[in-house]
């Protein structure tokens, strides 16, 4: 049904129009299949939910060279990133001008940069690749055994676990921007895999995965220090350090050479035009409480800031009071914080849900998926919460 939404709702000959339209015979024909299948969350309904829903509108709207703005956009950020040491103009005059990622974005755009224009170098394709590698990463940390007798064990948690990520490419806030070209798909992978490496007690190797997250887009951000918390309850003030210091280490290390080179550039795409501050009025924009506040109150931009401030600086002080103590609580908690921003932003777009939703869904299947894989850590009533699948938010987040 949503998906029919979205081919009904969206403008006419665009990629979001052809993808809902297509994805909705898909999504019809994995309910048929669902409907005859003895089991729920079944492979067989997840399959043809993915062909349906993912490959045959991409290949479709490869073939009629059709795709969200944003692979224009990344693409040109790395042609500019090898020809003037910046992937940002530094007086951009339109929307498709402003490249409002971080520079890591950019390296989704080198296969073209370097190949021409065909579909196996589009950014488009690499965004997918990229979130498919960050989440089979993931897979691979929560079922991986260290013990002699894991074979069997092994081998059933790899099967549930890749019919997991079935379901999870084929829900409809993953499958639209792996199709037209979203840049927020490998982000929110890179995040799932520091999940599991937080759930797995890996600080070193979460930080990681935090920090090459963080140097592709400021959503990845807010999801380190709800992370560095979740590992000093668990690991102690080392772990959270390890943790910190590779995060902060590699997205400061990708960010702060190119805005100290053309720092006026830097801010005008990646600070003022996210915020729809900048001279050209996003195209991100939804009828979210943020852009309505802009547009019916007095100083609504300065009404937007003051809010997201006072949101992050609630959910920063709820760390503080009471911090979560698992994977699942602490993807609760970042959940609730980007959704607040994304809900008050005055230029956002809806298709951000990805953010909470696979945020609220994922670490609770990761904590089944990995439950009894032994990671290392003493046994004791703060491991079995978090092992444990809870139907709702845990009491920590």
């Amino acid at each position: 049904m949503s998906a029919l939404v979205v081919g009904l709702l969206s403008p006419a000959d665009t990629s979001q129009e052809a993808w809902g339209l297509a994805a909705a015979l898909g999504y019809g024909c994995a309910a048929l299949v669902a409907a005859r299948s003895s089991a729920p969350w079944a492979p067989a309904p997840a399959v043809v939910a993915v062909v349906g829903a993912v490959v045959v509108p991409l290949l479709y709207l490869t073939v009629i060279s059709k795709e969200q703005m944003e692979v224009g956009v990344v693409e040109r950020a790395a042609d500019l990133l090898f020809t003037s040491g910046s992937p940002y103009r530094s007086t951009p005059h339109v929307v498709r001008d402003f490249n409002p990622y971080l520079p890591g974005m950019a390296l989704f755009g080198i296969p073209h940069m370097l190949s021409g224009d065909t579909p196996f170098t589009s950014a488009r394709l690499w965004f997918l690749v990229g979130f498919l590698a960050a989440v089979a990463g993931a897979i691979r940390v929560l079922t991986n055994r260290r013990d002699a007798d894991a074979g069997r064990a092994g081998t059933a948690r790899g099967v549930a676990g890749w019919t997991g990520v079935l379901w999870l490419i084929a829900c409809p806030v993953v499958a639209l921007p792996l199709t037209i070209g979203g840049v927020d798909p490998p982000v929110i992978g890179l995040l799932c895999l520091a999940l599991a490496f937080t759930q797995r007690g890996d600080a070193g190797r979460a930080g990681l995965a935090l920090g090459a997250a963080a140097a592709l887009k400021w959503t990845a951000w807010p999801a380190i220090p709800v992370l560095v918390v979740v590992l000093a309850v668990r690991g102690g003030r080392r772990a959270a350090l390890r943790c910190a210091a590779g995060a902060v280490g590699i997205a400061l290390c990708a960010a702060l050479p190119v805005a100290l080179a053309n720092s006026g550039a830097f801010y005008r795409n990646v600070v003022l035009y996210p915020l729809g501050f900048g001279p050209v009025a996003s195209s991100a924009q939804s009828p979210l409480l943020g852009h309505l506040i802009v547009v019916l109150v007095p100083h609504g931009e300065a009404v937007t800031v003051a809010l997201i401030a006072l949101s992050a600086a609630g959910v920063g002080l709820s760390l503080l009071i009471r911090p979560p103590r698992g994977a699942v609580a602490g993807a609760d908690r970042l959940a609730l914080g980007l959704a607040l921003a994304i809900v008050l932003s005055p230029a956002t777009r809806i298709g951000y849900a990805i953010y909470p939703v696979v945020l609220l869904t994922w670490p609770r299947f990761a904590a089944a998926l990995s439950a009894g894989v032994p990671d290392g850590r003493p046994h004791g009533p703060d491991r079995a919460a978090d092992q444990r699948v809870r139907p709702a938010p845990s009491s920590g987040s």
